[in-house]
């Protein structure tokens, strides 16, 4: 396991370059094109010369080089892979300037037909083929140095982001685990004594909530595979609060085959149990409602608790540290991005989580 961990970032060192199959990238490669051509234009123009010309020849030129090399890019990207930052900055650059090189040739030969179509880039000499060549190229190995420079900061920026933000939800999950064990070795420990067939069922119940909190803080499950876990841990805290503890679960409309990260609901149930239910004398209901927007592909998932009454002698209702929910929102910001949101707060008499965030079903 160790030298394929060690194995990873190298593997994905290669791939800091953009996806150049994109159509997003094609179409910034495009513009880029065309502000290049503009401040070419701009470098060269001299009163009296025909502008508008000027910028469509400089313009079609490097719209022939930039699309050749994303097309060259795009096929070599599986190669990428295997290289290292260096190999990879070397082959794109000579991808670039080979491009370069064969367009300019083929310039220059429609230019001794149809005089005046060479004169492209600032410098070059319409009478040798060399001179305008590798005035093109050195133009093209500056912008291309420029722009792979660009990426590859770009691309450790994003990895150094992602690793902080995992090591942030590895430290809150593991802060996190204490509760399952806390709170149920204390029922089960009531249930030995009382209910040794319930105990027994408590600790396989137990289990399963330790097997999927030890797994990856990163990972995702299905939100079937959630919803159960879910309610398994419902299981436990009924064996302690009996009918104190009533879940509503409305979530008929669900695609449960859509991917969540794990342990997103089952915090936060037990934080309704914890700071809504057992605060309350007589109990009280947690109503748990799904919906899901097949128009925009978005599940919103809502989880909803009584507010606990202020105690006697006008002491607050007690207060969490809201670490369920500062897990779950780098999650889903490591997961979806600003697609994906945590809302949470008091509404009436209740304190309201919603989850809402993108359907992306496994096969």
């Amino acid at each position: 396991m160790g030298s394929s961990e060690q194995s990873e970032p190298r593997r994905s060192d290669g791939l800091f370059l953009p996806d150049f199959c994109s159509a997003r990238v094609v179409l910034a490669v495009v513009l880029l094109a065309e502000l290049v051509a503009i401040l070419l234009t701009l470098a060269r123009y001299e009163a009296g010369e025909q502008f508008w010309d000027n910028l469509a020849r400089i313009s079609l030129f490097l719209l022939w080089c930039t699309l050749l090399s994303a097309g060259l890019l795009c096929a070599a990207r599986s190669s990428f892979a295997a290289r290292g930052p260096a190999a990879t900055s070397l082959a794109a650059l000579g991808i670039v300037l080979a491009s370069v090189a064969v367009v300019s040739a083929g310039a220059w030969w429609m230019g001794r037909a149809w005089q005046g179509l060479p004169a492209l880039l600032a410098g070059a000499d319409t009478g040798r083929l060399p001179v305008f060549m590798s005035t093109n190229m050195l133009i093209a190995a500056i912008v291309t140095g420029l722009l792979l420079r660009y990426f590859w900061v770009a691309a450790q920026w994003r990895r150094e982001v992602r690793e902080e933000a995992r090591s942030r939800i590895r430290a809150l999950q593991a802060r996190i685990r204490p509760h399952f064990l806390f709170n149920s070795m204390n029922t089960i420990a009531a249930l030995t004594r009382t209910d040794p067939k319930r105990a027994e069922e408590a600790v396989e119940d137990l289990s399963d909530l330790f097997r999927a909190s030890l797994s990856d803080a990163t990972s995702t499950v299905t939100l079937k595979e959630e919803l159960e876990l879910s309610r398994i841990y419902q299981r436990i805290e009924e064996h302690r609060l009996g009918d104190r503890l009533a879940v509503e679960w409305r979530i008929a409309s669900l695609p449960l085959r859509a991917r969540i990260p794990a342990l997103s609901v089952q915090p936060l149930l037990e934080n309704a149990i914890y700071h809504g239910i057992e605060p309350l004398q007589g109990g009280g209901t947690i109503v748990i409602e799904g919906s899901y927007d097949a128009a925009r592909g978005v599940i919103e998932l809502t989880i909803e608790n009584p507010l606990a009454e202020p105690l006697a002698g006008g002491a607050a209702r007690r207060e969490g540290n809201h670490m369920a929910l500062d897990n779950l929102r780098q999650r889903f910001a490591l997961a979806w991005g600003g697609r994906a949101s945590v809302q949470a707060g008091p509404s009436g008499q209740h304190y309201r989580v919603v989850l809402r965030f993108p359907a992306e079903v496994s096969a």
